[in-house]
């Protein structure tokens, strides 16, 4: 056997090909400061006990506010996603779980998702420096009829508390749902949309993507998929990891809130997530390849994700990039962002410490 042989055989093993282009590797020929992007793990505000304050986020919005991101993305739908997913409701049975119904706010400015996203646009792209309390509150209202409340609850926050009300565009419904969700527990609102606010910021950007929820879709009615699922979770190794995520539950003030969020951003965390869930997936026995179908699902969900993220960093070239998302994201946002060429993954614990 020669020598060219033995290589052709070689690269024609299983798993034997690693691809010579790496992305992640050819860094070097950016013109200017690179992007920067921060991911911050967090967990679900909704789930945490009743007692949790939105006040004790402050230090950790302070620390974030020091960081300076000029672009915030959370995890959330955007209204042209939503309508995608609605339309498509056959496909996608979940996306009343996932969109808010902006029927009500499209009825009370007079334009349908496309129009009120259009228009929100052309005024963004015209923006005064100092826009007036009126120009917010259009804003708002448009921001709104398009599907992204986060967004809208920015302009709201930037507004003069006396100037929060009803107007141009805004009548008594509308304002209610801004103020409603002013006190929201969730992470979009009162982490992503407080602080675009304190930064100047003019909105967030929704980047969670739902579609690659027809990977899984014709297994949502077979009943061995389920309890696949509940198989491959109950572990010793996920009881664990879920009584350490309680146990920090106790403490909800301001020093508590930081060792929980520094336990969700580090790598072992991180590593922990695979282990107990999609790692565990992968060696799944069932005929049906329940297990890796669901980690498929996923890994296509977090790709649509980044590239949602890399679209809004892409405008902003050399600017830094917030991303906020649930804490079992963290580390596929990391790697496969890692890859992108204009882009330094910064590592959280330098701005949590």
């Amino acid at each position: 056997m020669t020598a060219f042989t033995a290589l052709l055989l070689t690269m024609a093993a299983p798993g034997a090909y690693v691809p010579a282009f790496d992305p992640g590797r050819l860094k070097d020929g950016v013109t200017g400061a690179p992007g920067e992007l921060l991911v911050l793990g967090s967990p679900h505000l909704s789930g945490l006990p009743k007692d949790f304050k939105p006040e004790s986020l402050e230090p950790l919005l302070a620390r974030l506010a020091a960081w300076k991101p000029a672009i915030i993305t959370i995890e959330g739908l955007s209204g042209p996603d939503c309508e995608l997913l609605v339309r498509y409701k056959p496909l996608y049975p979940g996306a009343a779980d996932y969109c808010w119904d902006p029927g009500a706010a499209q009825k009370i400015v007079g334009l349908d998702m496309v129009a009120a996203t259009v228009e929100a646009d052309r005024l963004l792209a015209a923006w005064p420096t100092d826009p007036a309390p009126a120009d917010r509150r259009r804003l708002a209202a448009l921001f709104l009829a398009g599907g992204e409340r986060p967004s809208a609850l920015v302009q709201w926050l930037r507004l003069p508390a006396n100037e929060r009300r009803a107007g141009d565009g805004l009548d008594p419904t509308l304002v209610a749902v801004l103020d409603k969700a002013m006190t929201g527990r969730n992470e979009n609102f009162l982490i992503g949309s407080a602080l675009a606010a304190r930064l100047g910021l003019e909105r967030v950007y929704a980047t969670d993507d739902h579609s690659a929820d027809g990977v899984t879709a014709s297994l949502d009615k077979d009943p061995g998929y389920g309890a696949a699922l509940q198989r491959i979770w109950d572990t010793p190794l996920l009881k664990d990891r879920i009584a350490a995520e309680k146990a920090l539950e106790t403490r909800l003030d301001g020093e508590g809130v930081m060792a929980l969020y520094r336990f969700y951003n580090q790598p072992e965390t991180m590593r922990l997530a695979f282990d107990t869930d999609f790692g565990a997936a992968l060696a799944d026995t069932s005929p049906q390849q329940y297990g890796r179908r669901y980690t498929g699902w996923w890994e296509t969900r977090n790709l649509r994700m980044v590239a949602n993220i890399r679209a809004a960093m892409a405008v902003r070239p050399g600017a830094r990039a917030l991303a906020i998302v649930g804490a079992s994201h963290k580390g596929y946002f990391e790697a496969y962002m890692g890859m992108m060429h204009d882009v330094r993954v910064v590592d959280a614990a330098t701005v949590l410490k």
